[in-house]
C-alpha cells in the first residue's frame, strides 16, 4: 500500500474482479479502496485464496503499463526495508518512478549488441584483468578497487559494464552526483556505442527518468548508470553492480529509510549472483571491512603503475619545514607551495588550490579579544561577503553595521576562516597577470581549457584539466582534520585524494599538514588501503561503525528513552545518550554487535508501528546514521 504510516507496513488481500483477472499479476500497480480512500498499491503475489477471513474488497483498477516491479527488485526492496527498519512502501517509492502516460505510448526500441572491450587498461591493477575475465565468464567476483592518480575511472567502469553486456548480462553503475554521471555517460557512449545504455537521475526530470526506467524494464538496454536514485533500477539478468566513491554523502538517500547506495548494491549482488565493484581513489572503513572479511578482494594499483602516475606529495608543518621556513606554520601559502605553483605556471600548466569553505570570509572574530563575532539579533555567526563590507549574519542575514564586540567593545575584526573567494583574491595579487577562476557548489566548473591559470575550488567540485594540473595545493587542512566527526580523517583523505588524482604525472601536490600524521602518510604513499585498515582497527577497539551497528532515535524529550526501554534485553543493546538536539528534542544512540543489527532493526520497526497505532509521539529511527555524535 502506497502509504507512509508505519502501522500499514504489511500486506493486504484484495479480490481480483473477473474483468481484471487477465491483467492483475505480480509487479503491477493497482488502485484500491482503503479506509474510504482511493490509494495506489503494488501487487506482490497472486494466490488462489486469501488468509484473511473478513470481507475482501475488490481491486478497482489496474494501472498501466503492466508489471513494473520485477521479482528481484521486490525482494531487494523488502531486504532494504528490513535492514533499515523502514516501511516497504517507502522503499518501493524509491524504486518506482512517477508514471508518465505519454512515455508509455512510445514504441519500444531494439536492443543493440555490445562488443567486449580491450582489457589491457585493467592490467595496472592487482587482479584487475582477472576480475573482468571472471565477469565475462558469468561468475560473481567482488573487488574493492582503488584507482591510481590520473585514472580515467569512468572509462574503466564503462569497460567493466561492456564486458558484462557482451556476455549477455546487465550492469548497474552508481556515482555520487550529476557531474560524475555526465562523465560516466560520455565514457559509456564511447565504449559501448550509442543507444546501448540509459542514465537515471533526479536532475533529468520525471519524464526522461521514467523513459530510462521503462527502457531498462523492457530490456532495451543492458547497462544503466545513475546517481543514488538508480540503485533500484530494473536491470535484467544483472551481472555487475558498481559504486564509485562510496564515502560521498550524496550516495545516502534523502528519503526514508535513507538507504546507502553501497549497501543496496551489495545486497543486489548477493541476490542476483552478480559481480561487484566498490571503487574510488580513497577507501572507506566499510569497504575495508569487505576485504578483511573475505567478501571482496583488494584491487589496488601495481607498484610500477603508481610510480608512473603518482605526483610528488610534499607535506608542510613538521619540525623540518619550520626550521627551513619558520613562517610556514602561519603563512596561508607557504614558500614550498608558492614555488610549486610558480613552476607549474612557468610550464604553462594550471594550478589547483583546494579550500575547505566557499565564500569570502565565512567566520570572523574580534581583533582584540579573539571572541567569535556573533549577530546581536539571533546570535548567529557573522561573516564577510566581500572587501570593505560590514559583517553579515549567516543565519538571519542582518547587516551588523556598525559592529561592536559584545565582550570588549572593539570594532575591529579578524578572519577566522578564509573562504574560496578571498583566496582567489589573494592568489590574483600573488600572481599578477595569471587568470584566477573559482569553482564551488553553486558555480561549478566541469573542466578548464589547457594553459596557465589558477583554479580555486572547494572540495568535491574540482574541474578537470586536459593534461592534469602542474601543482595541487591543499590549504587550511586543519578545517577538515579537526571536525568533530567519526569520519573526519577518512573524509579528509577522500577529498584530498580526489584532488591530487587530478595532478599531472611528475607534478607536485602540497598539503599544509604535518607529514607525521597517518592520514598525510597515506596521501604521500598513495596507500588508502593501509589507512582504511588503521581506521578500521581503531574503530574495532572503540566499538564504532562499521564493526558495530548503530541506530539513532530522535524525538521529543523522553520519547526515545521510552522506546529504548522496551527493547528486549537479550539483544544486548547499549544505550548512549540522550544527546540534546534542541530545547524540545533529543537523540539517543543504540549500539549492538554487527551480527545483531538485523534483529535490532526488526524490533525497532515493530515498536515504531505499535507506537504509531497507539498514537504515541513519533520517534524517528535511522539505522547506520552518518553522524553518531
Amino acid at each position: 500500500m502506497d502509504h507512509p504510516l508505519p502501522q500499514l507496513n504489511q500486506l493486504f488481500d484484495y479480490r481480483i474482479p473477473v474483468e481484471l483477472s487477465d491483467r492483475v499479476e505480480p509487479g503491477c500497480r493497482v488502485a484500491v479502496r482503503f479506509s474510504n480512500r482511493r490509494l495506489k498499491g503494488t501487487v506482490l503475489a497472486v494466490r488462489d485464496r486469501a488468509d484473511f477471513t473478513g470481507t475482501i474488497l475488490p481491486i478497482l483498477e489496474v494501472l498501466p503499463p503492466g508489471p513494473v516491479l520485477t521479482p528481484e527488485v521486490a525482494e531487494l526492496a523488502q531486504r532494504i526495508a528490513d535492514r533499515y527498519a523502514g516501511n516497504l512502501a517507502d522503499v518501493l517509492r524509491l524504486a518506482l518512478p512517477e508514471r508518465k502516460v505519454r512515455v508509455e505510448k512510445e514504441e519500444p526500441g531494439e536492443r543493440l549488441p555490445v562488443t567486449a572491450p580491450d582489457l589491457a587498461p585493467w592490467n595496472r591493477y592487482i587482479a584487475g584483468e582477472a576480475f573482468l575475465r571472471a565477469v565475462h565468464d558469468g561468475k560473481a567476483p567482488r573487488i574493492v578497487w582503488n584507482a591510481v592518480p590520473g585514472e580515467d575511472w569512468a572509462a574503466r567502469l564503462a569497460e567493466a559494464a561492456a564486458v558484462a553486456a557482451a556476455a549477455g548480462r546487465g550492469a548497474l553503475l552508481v556515482v555520487p552526483d550529476q557531474y560524475d554521471l555526465v562523465r560516466l555517460d560520455r565514457a559509456l557512449s564511447a565504449v559501448l556505442g550509442p543507444d546501448r545504455h540509459v542514465t537515471i537521475a533526479n536532475a533529468m526530470g520525471p519524464t526522461p527518468r521514467y523513459r530510462s526506467f521503462l527502457k531498462a524494464l523492457r530490456g532495451e538496454v543492458r547497462v544503466v548508470a545513475g546517481t543514488q536514485v538508480a540503485m533500484f533500477a530494473p536491470v535484467a539478468d544483472l551481472g555487475l553492480v558498481a559504486v564509485w566513491d562510496d564515502g560521498d554523502k550524496n550516495l545516502v538517500s534523502l528519503h526514508a529509510p535513507h538507504p546507502h547506495a553501497r549497501e543496496v548494491l551489495l545486497t543486489r549482488a548477493e541476490l542476483a549472483g552478480a559481480a561487484c565493484v566498490v571503487g574510488g581513489f580513497a577507501r572507506t572503513a566499510q569497504a575495508q571491512l569487505l576485504v578483511e572479511t573475505g567478501w571482496a578482494v583488494s584491487a589496488a594499483g601495481r607498484r610500477e603503475a603508481l610510480r608512473a602516475a603518482a605526483p610528488r606529495v610534499v607535506p608542510i608543518g613538521d619540525d623540518a619545514d619550520l626550521k627551513i621556513d619558520p613562517s610556514s606554520s602561519t603563512a596561508r601559502l607557504p614558500s614550498v607551495a608558492w614555488e610549486a605553483a610558480r613552476r607549474a605556471l612557468n610550464a604553462d600548466l594550471p594550478v589547483l588550490l583546494q579550500v575547505p569553505r566557499r565564500g569570502y570570509v565565512p567566520a570572523v572574530s574580534c581583533q582584540r579579544c579573539r571572541t567569535r563575532a556573533l549577530c546581536p539579533e539571533c546570535t548567529g555567526p557573522l561573516r564577510l561577503t566581500g572587501p570593505r563590507r560590514p559583517p553579515v549574519c549567516t543565519w538571519c542575514g542582518r547587516v551588523d553595521d556598525p559592529h561592536r564586540c559584545a565582550e570588549c567593545g572593539s570594532n575591529r575584526i579578524r578572519a577566522v576562516v578564509i573562504g574560496a573567494a578571498r583566496t582567489a583574491e589573494e592568489i590574483a595579487s600573488a600572481f599578477p597577470g595569471v587568470e584566477v577562476v573559482e569553482s564551488n557548489a553553486s558555480e561549478r566548473l566541469d573542466a578548464i581549457p589547457a594553459g596557465r591559470r589558477v583554479v580555486v575550488s572547494t572540495p568535491g567540485v574540482e574541474p578537470i584539466a586536459p593534461q592534469g594540473y602542474g601543482a595541487v595545493l591543499l590549504l587550511d587542512t586543519w578545517a577538515q582534520l579537526t571536525r568533530a566527526e567519526l569520519t573526519a580523517s577518512e573524509e579528509a583523505l577522500r577529498i584530498w585524494m580526489n584532488a591530487v588524482a587530478l595532478c599531472a604525472p611528475g607534478g607536485t601536490a602540497v598539503v599544509t599538514a604535518d607529514g607525521g600524521l597517518p592520514v598525510v602518510q597515506a596521501l604521500i604513499r598513495w596507500d588508502a588501503a593501509w589507512f582504511a585498515g588503521q581506521e578500521l582497527e581503531d574503530r574495532r577497539e572503540l566499538g564504532f561503525p562499521p564493526v558495530m551497528r548503530f541506530a539513532a532515535l530522535t524525538g521529543l524529550n523522553g520519547e526515545p528513552e521510552k522506546l529504548a526501554a522496551d527493547l528486549p534485553a537479550d539483544l544486548g543493546v547499549e544505550v548512549i545518550g540522550p544527546i540534546p538536539v534542541d530545547e524540545q528534542h533529543e537523540r539517543l544512540l543504540l549500539r549492538v554487535r554487527r551480527r545483531d543489527g538485523a534483529a535490532l532493526a526488526a524490533v525497532l520497526a515493530k515498536a515504531t508501528a505499535e507506537r504509531s497505532s497507539a498514537k504515541a509521539e513519533q520517534v524517528r529511527v535511522q539505522i547506520d546514521p552518518r553522524e553518531i555524535a
